[in-house]
């Protein structure tokens, strides 16, 4: 198999990357003989897509599932169940060696940009050391490489020789982002990106994302549980509770006509920078149930304010409500 990418490829491919029914269950042992007990269901059962050039906002709790999410896609881990396909290629069904020839397409930006960045390496072999193993340029051409990517980073040449301690948290985070900008890639899943940073420098680095996007026509995932952040950079948005997409559509339509009393719950909880503004707090009473032991028919039935005798026997069914918005919920049958 020969991997085109859409540089190669003579018509751009619309769809970069597209989610099928992606599970993934990670088992519980227990006993002497660490027999599987049961299962922790971190992702069960999510579809979704971006296009080329666009960004897909990940939001919900912690522990509801996203982090894996991002990892299972670029297969980091081995997935359960579900399929995913990178610019039609099923990620899951091809060799080491075709898979080694799409990794440098695939990126991901990690939470903590110090410990994400090893101590012992400077600027330039952090950067440069996936460069050279996936030959993305000449030999006579890797430093002018090195220099062109950390530019575009907002880093200057004369970092190179340093070490990863030596730079503030937000000159950390460039060096990230360099390390993945380097490889040519098409599609980065950004894990939180920005909630390890003070606010003053994320939006610069929202920003710098956002740049690099239009400069360079990448696919983000954007894992966050920022929904101000979440709104500035992103095209489309997925809610998530508990491993399920409870709602998903575009931007507009989630913030500005929120369906699942989750979603709800969520946008009345962020901040408004108008101290004058009131807002109606929804407040959720509980806290999220174990994904190993997730509650029957709908996981948010435990609650949610408006919960009906159905939410607690069936799963509610995905359902298109309006052009470009889906909601999983009962409320809507």
């Amino acid at each position: 198999m020969v991997f085109k990418t859409p540089e190669t490829s003579e018509e751009v491919a619309e769809t970069v990357l597209e989610v099928k029914d992606l599970k993934q269950y990670f088992p519980i042992k227990a006993g002497l003989m660490q027999q599987t007990v049961g299962y922790v269901k971190a992702v069960d059962g999510i579809s979704f897509m971006i296009k080329r050039g666009k960004t897909l906002g990940l939001v919900g709790e912690s522990g509801c599932g996203k982090t894996t999410v991002g990892k299972t896609i670029l297969r980091l881990n081995e997935k359960t169940s579900g399929d995913v396909f990178f610019f039609g290629f099923d990620i899951f069904a091809i060799g080491r060696s075709e898979l080694r020839t799409i990794r440098p397409k695939m990126q991901i930006i990690f939470q903590d940009p110090y410990s994400s960045l090893s101590p012992r390496l400077p600027v330039s072999e952090i950067i440069g050391e996936a460069v050279r193993e996936h030959n993305i340029v000449p030999d006579d051409q890797y430093e002018d490489h090195l220099d062109a990517v950390m530019k575009a980073c907002g880093l200057q040449p004369y970092h190179k020789d340093r070490y990863p301690h030596e730079f503030s948290g937000g000159q950390r985070q460039r060096i990230c982002i360099a390390r993945a900008l380097a490889l040519n890639p098409s599609f980065i899943v950004c894990d939180e990106p920005v909630s390890a940073l003070d606010v003053s420098i994320q939006a610069q680095i929202i920003n710098l994302l956002k740049e690099l996007q239009q400069k360079f026509k990448l696919s983000y995932l954007f894992i966050s549980h920022d929904l101000s952040v979440v709104e500035h950079i992103s095209d489309d948005v997925g809610v998530m509770y508990l491993g399920n997409l409870v709602e998903y559509g575009s931007k507009e339509a989630i913030f500005k006509n929120p369906k699942h009393p989750y979603t709800q719950a969520l946008l009345s909880a962020a901040p408004v920078p108008d101290p004058a503004a009131k807002t109606n707090r929804i407040i959720l009473e509980g806290s999220i149930p174990s994904p190993a032991n997730p509650p029957s028919g709908c996981k948010f039935h435990t609650r949610c304010r408006h919960v009906m005798d159905i939410c607690k026997t069936e799963i509610p069914e995905n359902r298109i409500i309006e052009q470009d918005h889906q909601v999983s919920c009962h409320l809507y049958k």
